[in-house]
C-alpha cells in the first residue's frame, strides 16, 4: 500500500464541527454500542465528516471525531490513513472519480477511461482539475466485473463505459444533473447484453409440467414452504431378524 499522508497545512481548515443534524445523527450512532465501546463508531463518523467536508477528511475533522469519541488523535489518524475510502486531499467539487483498474476492467478498456481522466481532469491522480470541479484516482476491484469497465463516483457506479459515454457522465456532473447510475448501455443491471439468452421459448411457460395452471413469472417468485419445516416421522412396526424373532 502506498504511503498516505494528510493534505498540506496550506489547505487544511482551522477547525471542524458537525452540523446540528450530523451531530444528532452521530449521537444516535453511539447508542448502537455498549458503554465503553463507542470507539467502534469511528468509521461511520469519519465517513459522515468526509461527506460534510466536501468529500475529503481534514486534520481538524480527525481531531474532532477523536475528541467526540474520547480517543487519542493518533488512533483516529491511523484509521483515516489506513482505509482508502477516506480521501485525505481536497477533491473535485462536482465529482471525484474512482477508476477501476483491476484485470477484468483492464481487459475491457479501463485504460481508455483512465486516459479520459488524464486529458480532462489532470495528468496525475489525486489532483483537482483547473476549474476545481473534478479529481480522480485508480482503485482496485469495485465489484462490478461483469459490467466492466466502470467507475465509482460518490456512492454510485457507472458501468459498461466507453470513452464517449464516460465523457457524457462527466458532462452530466459538470451540469449538476448526474446521469442515472448503472450500465450506460441498453442492459438491465448485469443481465446478458441484448437480453435473455436461455429459457426464451414461450412454450416453456404455456403449460404446467403436470397439466395445471401455466407457470407465470409471478408464480415463479411465490415463496414455498420454509426449508426448516419437515414432516413428522411415521412410526414403523418392529421388524423380524433372520430367526423370525421380533426385535
Amino acid at each position: 500500500m502506498s504511503v498516505r499522508r494528510l493534505a498540506d497545512a496550506s489547505v487544511q481548515p482551522k477547525e471542524f464541527s458537525f452540523t446540528p443534524d450530523n451531530l444528532a445523527w452521530a449521537k444516535k450512532q453511539l447508542e448502537k454500542y455498549p458503554e465503553g465501546r463507542q470507539a467502534s463508531a469511528v468509521i461511520p463518523l469519519l465517513w459522515r465528516a468526509q461527506e460534510q467536508h466536501g468529500g475529503w477528511v481534514s486534520e481538524a475533522a480527525i481531531h474532532y471525531v477523536a475528541d467526540f469519541l474520547g480517543m487519542p488523535h493518533i488512533r483516529v489518524l491511523e484509521v483515516a490513513t489506513f482505509y482508502t475510502q477516506f480521501q485525505l486531499q481536497p477533491v473535485g467539487r462536482a465529482a471525484h472519480v474512482q477508476v477501476c483498474g483491476t484485470t477484468p476492467c483492464m481487459l475491457r478498456g479501463s485504460e481508455a477511461i483512465r486516459k479520459v481522466c488524464q486529458e480532462r481532469i489532470h495528468r496525475e491522480p489525486f489532483h483537482v482539475s483547473a476549474d476545481g470541479k473534478f479529481s480522480w484516482e485508480e482503485v482496485e476491484c469495485l465489484g462490478a466485473c461483469v459490467n466492466a469497465p466502470m467507475v465509482l463516483i460518490v456512492n454510485d457506479t457507472y458501468e459498461d463505459l466507453t470513452p464517449e459515454t464516460f465523457e457524457k457522465v462527466l458532462d452530466s456532473f459538470d451540469r449538476g444533473v448526474p446521469l442515472k447510475p448503472g450500465p450506460q448501455i441498453d442492459r438491465q443491471f448485469s443481465a446478458p447484453v441484448g437480453g435473455a439468452t436461455t429459457l426464451t421459448d414461450p412454450e416453456i411457460y404455456a403449460t404446467s409440467p403436470k397439466g395445471g395452471t401455466p407457470l407465470t413469472d409471478a408464480r415463479a417468485k411465490t415463496p414455498g414452504a420454509a426449508a426448516n419445516v419437515r414432516e413428522a416421522a411415521v412410526p414403523q412396526p418392529p421388524v423380524g431378524d433372520a430367526t423370525g424373532k421380533k426385535q
